[in-house]
């Protein structure tokens, strides 16, 4: 089994200052699906908050991830600390693949998700019911007929 990662950015995920009570919830489902499924290998978007997150489990459950690149420089605009986090994760990823050419545009972000759902047999998705590139993800999955298994970040205590 492949398993692809979709989720949001921190900011709805309690926030960048971690460890935060999202943070510890959505890694604990995430750990413990991952142990159930025990998938292959799984995709990674590598965008901060749940694609991180996710890439940090599979770090410490020994599972090997592909970091799945919207585009080079996607970093560049962070702050240093998760540069270096990010730059930290591609070292540890089995292989990396750039999804587009160029610098940023946001349809590349649906590319990225695209060609990660196109390769893999389950969506794991950290989603909260609201719209933007995590819904439209979900939403591609759902048309292609891949399974889909939500963690709802508003469920941590």
């Amino acid at each position: 089994m492949i398993i692809a990662f979709t989720g949001h950015r921190a900011s709805k995920l309690g926030g960048y200052l971690l460890p935060n009570p999202t943070y510890n919830y959505v890694c604990q489902q995430t750990e413990k699906i991952l142990k159930e499924m025990k998938p292959e290998k799984c995709y990674c978007g590598m965008v901060q908050g749940y694609d991180l997150y996710a890439a940090n489990v599979c770090t410490k459950l020994n599972i090997p991830f592909i970091a799945a690149i919207p585009f080079l420089g996607q970093e560049k605009m962070w702050p240093e600390k998760s540069q270096k986090t990010y730059h930290s994760f591609l070292l540890k990823a089995e292989s990396v693949v750039i999804v587009s050419e160029g610098s940023y545009s946001s349809y590349k972000m649906q590319l990225r998700n695209q060609y990660m759902v196109d390769n893999c047999d389950l969506l794991l998705a950290c989603h909260d019911g609201s719209t933007g590139g995590t819904a439209n993800c979900i939403n591609y999955a759902k048309s292609i007929g891949r399974s889909i298994f939500k963690i709802d970040p508003r469920q941590a205590t």
